[in-house]
């Protein structure tokens, strides 16, 4: 009786052994494509980081030919008329929301950027990743300042730090640590100069971030002009000139024209409403002419449609009114507007 019990016990041993081998076998052959799904998966992975690093090494390549380290506005590229350029990745240069000073003419200059309020020692970030083309000194404009070259085509600039963080050539992620903010240069206090270049060429940011809401206006922004090719080379061959040095009619002239050009053909999905807009239109109030005595009779206008760029304040002025009427008549909280809305005057 015993042998019996041993035997089946010896039986049943062996058959669960070579069904464990069985199953086991089963298993390594089904986890054979796993692993080979995970090792193509891991080489992707690996093929993309090592085009971004190239991008980051050589960013935006197929914009500029060259990389010099202490020139602003001398840049040979090109950037045609209708290019989308990526703001998706982005991080705001700083946290604060108040923007002191606005893109266009001030006090007889030409203003290439925004002031954003900060303190000094306030953290300064990158908006893209990018590699840092300059890390300079200018006592007469930037003050202590750095100049990044993106992928996605921009080059941003960051002005009246007390102290840079970033070396020429260093490649910096969206977010990363560039400086603190200071009162530097030609500076009466403390704030971040930040301007948004194609090819050596000022773009108004307003129409890319949105400092009082922290965040981007829309996730692409379409160019309105060409930057560089015969207008690159029209610019290089004058003189180069600091961000609050005086300009010649001719390149005042030209700017406004851009910046014109811009503010028109803009139609983000968001609206950035920041501060007081120093390059707003003029009123567009119908006027007909008198048939009797030849003299144009302006028409008081009851209603005003929002066009990008603008804001309450300039609203107000154009047509003769103040804020807190606006506010009123249309229920407005705050300063938000929308382009396309109706506002009763």
């Amino acid at each position: 009786m015993k042998r019996n019990i041993i035997k089946t016990m010896l039986a049943t041993v062996v058959l669960a052994a070579t069904a464990l081998g069985a199953s086991a076998q089963d298993l390594i052959a089904r986890q054979a494509p796993i692993d080979r799904r995970h090792s193509a998966v891991n080489h992707v992975e690996f093929s993309h980081k090592m085009s971004s690093m190239a991008d980051l090494n050589n960013p935006a390549a197929d914009i500029y030919s060259d990389w010099v380290n202490k020139d602003i506005r001398k840049v040979a590229g090109h950037m045609s008329r209708g290019t989308k350029i990526d703001l998706r990745g982005f991080a705001m240069p700083t946290t604060s929301r108040k923007v002191t000073s606005n893109y266009g003419p001030r006090w007889g200059r030409r203003h290439e950027g925004l002031d954003i309020k900060v303190y000094v020692g306030d953290t300064i970030c990158s908006a893209f990743d990018g590699k840092v083309r300059i890390v300079a000194y200018n006592a007469r404009g930037y003050g202590y300042y750095v100049v990044i070259r993106h992928p996605n085509g921009l080059e941003t600039l960051y002005g009246h730090m007390s102290k840079q963080l970033v070396k020429p050539d260093q490649i910096v992620k969206a977010g990363q640590p560039i400086g603190l903010g200071g009162n530097t240069g030609r500076s009466y206090g403390s704030h971040l100069h930040f301007e948004t270049r194609v090819c050596g060429q000022p773009i108004n940011p307003a129409l890319m971030f949105d400092f009082e809401n922290q965040d981007i206006v829309s996730d692409f922004y379409t160019t309105t002009q060409n930057y560089g090719s015969t207008s690159a080379v029209a610019m290089n061959a004058q003189p180069s000139r600091v961000h609050d040095a005086r300009n010649d009619q001719a390149t005042a002239s030209a700017t406004a024209t851009e910046t014109a050009a811009e503010t028109r053909s803009a139609a983000p999905a968001r609206t950035a409403v920041v501060g007081t807009s120093s390059h707003a239109k003029k009123s567009s109030a119908s006027r007909s002419k008198s048939s009797k005595r030849g003299k144009t009779t302006a028409k008081r206008t009851t209603s005003y449609t929002v066009k990008a760029g603008d804001n309450l304040t300039a609203i107000a002025r154009k047509n003769g009114t103040t804020v807190t009427q606006l506010r009123k008549k249309n229920g407005i909280k705050g300063n938000t507007i929308r382009q396309g809305q109706r506002l009763k005057l």
